[in-house]
């Protein structure tokens, strides 16, 4: 009679640990199978309010988990057994950490004495995560320990917090009741002992909100209207690093055209394919024409940070800035030139929404607009009219975009040739990467979270090693509603290394590009999802457009040589020199 009250102990905490998650904002939570998990995965599997997604592979639960949290601007739970289970996530929490992604881990645990003396599947799962996420280590469910003070503890450890939780839960064994209740049922049919327990929770029983409510903390102190009048008084300039789509950063655009300042944009600003603001920067940046404008800048506002370009960085730490404001949501250090500036922590909107005067030099640097529009006359014939190539597919790709499609773009070489060509044009997608580690792991599940939340058509472009580090992940694939089109760019092995000043060949090969030689067709076979090979840019096309007829994913690999995209990015960036 014990033991089982004991496993009904470990549920009740576990279902009051999720009620209150999804009164604090959860809407997904991310499980894996386990057995010490338990307790957490029969609260989640009696909650109503919560999504659940399960995947056998934690490391892609935690990317997963990453994407919805992304996706819907929201907290999302994850749930793993102990061990080297929580480890898996570790990639996934680091991401979320550095690009202020909110997930809670729910981890279960071996009680105290099962630690250290050689129990199977025990580690020290505290602080496993070490800064990047923030510790909570409840004891072993328990009566002598409050339920309101449970609650409460969980509420704080949230409170206004933008980055992971991990939340170590030691349960001990047995971990199975012999029926599953809610949450509700429980309390109306609760023992005295049980009762008594509930009782101080009798008022939250009545409501849905969470035990303790937290305000929200203020921003920072915005410029005045004077120090507006200041910072504008000469020629400025608007750069966009990251910002997220239900950021608006739209309002940057109209802002721009109300200063009279140019606007240079990052591939993950949303907005670089805008027609009104200077896309082509990184290319721009190698003009003698462009530069030269570009010199008289005085004055720079920025917006967001963690920039693709290393041109565009360069330029920002080599102008002397008369004035240089930095706006951020968090207050992260983006700036690895370490300038002195006027930092602001802010929204997008409420910084538009000043009283902005218009600069005495508006209009300074008009001269932008046709030399961007030039280098994308130049762009359709050097990559589009030219030879089958990863450049022509990442803008094939960006053309057929629409406002209502999602475009994840992986890292190592697709997110630089989206950030070097990306064409100009009326309708662009929402853009998501990941860019705080610029890991090429996770990708796939990644986009999966996205896609699910979302629900609208889907496109992910990545390369052939960063597949094959997310090959688990084509099981998320199979589970998709709604058209998601998954480009593999297969150029055996790491194209991007051809950049890099290696000393010679050999070591490029032997210990950088790391060829392989394999194609994923059969693994797409594996994974019930459907494929296709494309060698030439009317096939890709014709792949690419049938592939968003079907309310499921498939698999369109493209197949390059490893030389191509490097030496047409070398050609190309003398074409613009000379242009």
């Amino acid at each position: 009679m014990q033991q089982q009250t004991s496993a009904d102990m470990n549920l009740l905490w576990g279902q009051l640990i999720l009620e209150e998650l999804a009164r604090l904002g959860v809407k997904h939570v991310c499980m894996a199978p386990g057995s010490r998990s338990t307790p957490l995965t029969l609260a989640a599997a009696s909650q109503t309010q919560l999504t659940r997604h399960i995947h056998f592979d934690e490391r892609g639960l935690g990317f997963m988990a990453l994407g919805l949290a992304k996706a819907s601007n929201a907290p999302v739970a994850i749930i793993t057994t102990s061990g080297t289970a929580v480890a898996n996530l570790y990639p996934a929490i680091v991401e979320a950490w550095l690009t202020h992604v909110p997930l809670i881990i729910l981890s279960g645990d071996r009680p105290p004495e099962l630690i250290d003396c050689g129990a199977n599947q025990a580690i020290i799962q505290p602080a496993i995560f070490a800064q990047y996420a923030k510790q909570v280590n409840l004891p072993t469910p328990d009566l002598g320990y409050p339920a309101n003070a449970l609650l409460s503890t969980i509420d704080h450890a949230l409170a206004n917090q933008h980055q992971p939780v991990h939340i170590n839960c030691m349960y001990r064994e047995p971990l199975y009741p012999t029926e599953l209740v809610t949450l509700a049922h429980v309390k109306k049919t609760a023992s005295v002992t049980t009762s008594t327990y509930l009782a101080p929770l009798n008022q939250w029983f009545e409501n849905t909100k969470p035990m303790t409510r937290y305000a929200s903390l203020t921003s920072a102190e915005l410029p005045t209207t004077d120090t507006l009048m200041r910072f504008v008084h000469g020629k400025g300039v608007i750069v966009v690093g990251t910002l997220a789509p239900e950021d608006n950063p739209q309002q940057i655009v109209a802002l721009a055209q109300k200063l009279g300042w140019p606007v240079l944009v990052d591939a993950q600003s949303q907005l670089r394919q805008h027609p009104g603001v200077i896309g082509h920067v990184d290319q721009l940046l190698l003009n003698p024409k462009a530069n030269k404008q570009l010199e008289q800048a005085e004055r720079i506002l920025v917006f967001g940070g963690r920039f693709i370009s290393k041109r565009l960085l360069q330029y920002i730490a080599q102008q002397s800035w008369h004035s240089y404001w930095h706006v951020v949501k968090h207050g992260d250090r983006l700036d690895p030139t370490h300038q002195s500036k006027e930092f602001y922590q802010a929204s997008v909107q409420a910084v538009c929404q000043l009283p902005w005067p218009r600069s005495s030099q508006a209009n300074w640097a008009l001269q932008l607009l046709p030399l961007n529009e030039s280098l994308e006359s130049l762009f359709k014939q050097q990559i589009d009219n030219t030879t089958f190539g990863e450049a022509q597919v990442v803008r094939a790709i960006a053309l057929a975009q629409s406002d209502q499609h999602i475009l994840f773009i992986g890292n190592s070489l697709p997110i630089r040739l989206y950030d070097m060509y990306a064409p100009i044009a009326t309708n662009t997608p929402a853009i998501y990467t990941n860019r705080g580690a610029s890991g090429i792991d996770g990708l796939i599940a990644t986009a999966c979270g996205v896609a699910a939340d979302k629900n609208a058509p889907t496109t992910l472009v990545m390369g052939d090693l960063s597949c094959l580090h997310d090959f688990n992940s084509l099981a998320l694939l199979k589970q998709m509603t709604q058209p998601f089109v998954l480009v593999i760019i297969n150029n055996d092995g790491g194209n991007i290394f051809n950049l890099l000043p290696v000393p010679n060949e050999s070591l490029r090969n032997d210990f950088y590009r790391l060829s392989h030689g394999l194609e994923f067709g059969y693994g797409a076979a594996m994974f019930g999802l459907a494929y296709r090979q494309a060698d030439d840019i009317e096939s890709f096309n014709q792949a690419y457009q049938e592939a968003f007829e079907f309310n499921c994913a498939s698999v369109i690999e493209v197949n390059v040589s490893p030389t191509q995209a490097s030496d047409q990015i070398t050609q190309i960036s003398q074409w613009v020199k000379q242009h």
